[in-house]
């Protein structure tokens, strides 16, 4: 389960809302540069937590509904569902250290 999934507007709910882990969302899309830099992040994480946290991406681009069910305006934008319900927010890109620790209360 080492890895970053793509999801899309169709699969969204099966991959996140109904997730038996708290999933991290990156809300990206291909023209934003801070995105592409939290690639490696996401990657290194990913297969770090992989046991206690799936991390995904959805390119808001091409899934519009998600994106604006979610209210997602900023890329990139980090949402943690946990239980089908987005339980944190955060805006813009961060060393892998910060997000970690912001992290630390889901997973």
């Amino acid at each position: 389960m080492s890895g970053v999934t793509d999801v899309t507007d169709e699969d969204f709910a099966a991959e996140v809302i109904g997730a038996e882990l708290p999933v991290l969302v990156e809300f990206t899309a291909d023209w934003c540069p801070p995105c592409r830099q939290m690639g490696p992040v996401l990657r290194a994480l990913a297969t770090e937590e992989g046991e206690r946290l799936k991390v995904v991406q959805l390119n808001v681009d091409q899934n519009p509904e998600t994106t604006n069910a979610y209210k997602v305006l900023s890329m990139p934008t980090f949402m943690v569902f946990q239980g089908g319900e987005p339980v944190k927010a955060m805006v813009g890109a961060r060393p892998k250290r910060r997000l970690l620790e912001e992290l630390a209360d889901v997973i």
